[in-house]
């Protein structure tokens, strides 16, 4: 069963995500969303991998959401896990910092539950195609 890792210091925006998420599993099979108030209990959550997708915000109080991938693109077991960036910051150059530093995508707020439902499986998607024997 993928297991989804969302870091976002607001509530209200983990519980959106998580409903997004799990309101299109029939598509994937079943999926876990596991969730992380902060960067620090991300870091914390790590550990206890793997994990399918990081969705990550940027601004967080305590380590932001770039340093984070940082972390997991530094990190040997999850090195290859596919980062979902999102953030109030939607500028150009915001997106192509947060991609520079390793995430393979970057969603700007305010979204849609559609637009973060087709991001999200698009990643998930490209590493089930690249685990497979044929990808």
């Amino acid at each position: 069963m993928p297991r989804i890792l969302v870091v976002e210091d607001s509530s209200t925006m983990r519980a959106f995500v998580r409903a997004a998420l799990e309101e299109q599993v029939s598509s994937v099979g079943e999926l876990s969303v596991v969730e992380a108030a902060s960067g620090f209990d991300a870091l914390r959550l790590l550990p206890r991998g793997p994990y399918a997708l990081v969705i990550t915000d940027i601004n967080m109080p305590d380590i932001n959401g770039l340093e984070l991938v940082r972390f997991i693109r530094s990190s040997e077991q999850h090195q290859a896990t596919p980062i979902v960036l999102i953030s109030t910051q939607s500028s150009e150059r915001d997106q192509q910092r947060g991609l520079s530093l390793g995430a393979d995508a970057y969603l700007a707020k305010p979204f849609t539950e559609d637009a973060l439902r087709r991001v999200a499986f698009e990643q998930l998607e490209r590493t089930r195609l690249k685990a497979s024997p044929n990808g």
